[in-house]
């Protein structure tokens, strides 16, 4: 058949026009089409193993005894108050006023509530850890601060402060004090990370990390290291630095040498001291997991970008399918009018079998990953195919929300909980050991209490750093 040129033009014209809406449709899965709870690229969360520090481990643990994290928490020195004794509330007006109370609460002592030094963030628990959910006969509770003097005490007053990284607190929410059915005995540890120093010395150095995010796996604890993947610690090396119990006096230290306590301005070994910040005792880093990907994000911003590796913000065991349990890894991130990312959540599997992350060829590779249904998500947890995410609101109450996946998304089931002002990290305590047995969501408050901040305030609910549990049926009740 002819075909005029007329009519050839017109067809030219007309395939000209469909291709070019073909190629301005962005291709399934991309950035340009991503939305809140749209697949993300789950490779984007592949780790690769770090340096080995196990033989830096060996070296620290011949040279100071090893603590078991048992006796750890029977000589915890601080007491946290539970029940009437425990008086901060950053709920508020509880469920009167739409918010969710906590089933249980713990408050700080005095010191660690109102210190501008220390800023906590992650949570885990031996429910984590452990499918029987007991750490001997203990059921303790961790958490994570990271250390602001840097930028709140040591720009005001120089050569008075000392930044001193990241320490844990083991907290025993179930045994009693003698004395003080309300008081629970915890412990503060130091991370650090150990080196060989200039004399081929073994040493060790505070971690400068956010640990926004801890979980715990048998004998291992992940920490989220935000830019870079996880750093990893064991509890079966917790290194004692005053075992008599004497902080007077310097201990012999099993390679004969001294460990010191009482000097605040050092860490590591100095001059054949071995010090600590005054912490008894401290934790080394046994390995890390790196991201594979390129990393487009910035440390100094709070929006994030939606293509490369994601900000290791917070993590959380994910205990519901026993044969192939989980890391839940995702990411901080604020929206704006020009930034629409609100962060992604992946899932990396773990060998059960060690504890560690499983590897394949060298590569931990993510089984699933989505971009977050809403930004300013502060901690989440998965069980049975729930999400249940915490997202903060500066000084106001935070809220708590669930979702699932449902049509290949992951979208928000149910309504807003309004929650605990300064909300974080969250961890599920699963309860399969016991048929029958509550499931709790753990979760703590990282605003310190100031009542010369009116802001620090919202339907009555003022700041104030605790350690909480929601019962999972009270959330799964909400609308």
């Amino acid at each position: 058949m002819t075909t005029s040129p007329t009519s050839f033009f017109r067809r030219a014209g007309w395939v000209a026009a469909l291709a070019a809406a073909v190629l301005s449709v962005p291709v399934l899965g991309t950035p340009a089409q991503a939305a809140p709870g749209d697949p993300a690229t789950a490779s984007s969360f592949n780790l690769k193993s770090g340096p080995d520090l196990s033989g830096h481990v060996a070296d620290l643990k011949a040279a100071l005894p090893t603590q078991g994290v048992q006796i750890l928490l029977d000589q915890g020195n601080r007491v946290a108050k539970t029940g009437p004794s425990c008086t901060t509330d950053p709920f508020g007006t509880g469920d009167a006023g739409g918010i969710l109370a906590p089933a249980e609460k713990f408050c700080w002592d005095a010191g660690d509530s109102d210190t501008k030094e220390w800023i906590p963030q992650g949570i885990t628990g031996v429910s984590d850890a452990q499918a029987d959910e007991l750490w001997g006969t203990r059921k303790p509770v961790v958490t994570a601060w990271y250390d602001k003097s840097d930028n709140d005490l040591c720009s005001s007053s120089p050569g008075t402060c000392y930044e001193k990284g990241v320490r844990l607190s083991f907290l025993d929410p179930e045994t009693a004090v003698t004395g003080d059915p309300e008081g629970r005995r915890y412990r503060h540890v130091l991370l650090v990370e150990p080196y060989y120093n200039t004399y081929n010395h073994i040493s060790y150095k505070a971690i400068n990390l956010h640990a926004g995010g801890i979980a715990w796996y048998k004998n291992y604890l992940y920490v989220a290291d935000t830019m870079n993947g996880l750093r990893v610690f064991d509890m079966r090396s917790i290194l004692d630095l005053n075992p008599d119990q004497d902080s007077a006096v310097d201990d012999t230290t099993l390679d004969g040498l001294k460990s010191n306590v009482r000097d605040e301005t050092k860490i590591g070994r100095q001059s054949n001291v071995y010090y600590s910040h005054t912490y008894r005792y401290v934790m080394p880093q046994v390995a890390s997991y790196k991201f594979v990907s390129p990393q487009g994000n910035s440390s100094s911003a709070v929006t994030c970008v939606a293509t490369g590796a994601p900000k290791a913000s917070y993590i959380s065991i994910d205990r519901s399918n026993t044969v192939a349990p989980a890391l839940i890894m995702g990411e901080y991130c604020n929206s704006d009018t020009t930034h629409v990312e609100k962060g992604r959540i992946g899932a990396l599997p773990i060998d059960d079998s060690t504890g560690l992350l499983k590897t394949a060829n060298g590569v931990v590779s993510a089984s699933d990953a989505y971009y977050l249904p809403r930004d300013l998500t502060q901690g989440a947890a998965r069980y049975n195919g729930m999400y249940y995410f915490n997202r903060s609101n500066v000084h106001f109450s935070g809220s708590l929300r669930r979702a699932h996946v449902s049509g290949g998304r992951l979208v928000d089931y149910g309504g807003n909980i309004a929650n605990a002002v300064g909300p974080e990290d969250l961890s599920f305590e699963h309860s399969q050991s016991q048929p029958g047995g509550t499931q709790y969501l753990w979760s703590l408050t990282e605003h310190r209490m100031d009542t010369a901040d009116p802001t620090c305030t919202d339907a009555g609910s003022p700041c104030g750093r605790v350690v909480y549990a929601h019962r999972v049926s009270d959330i799964l009740a909400r609308p």
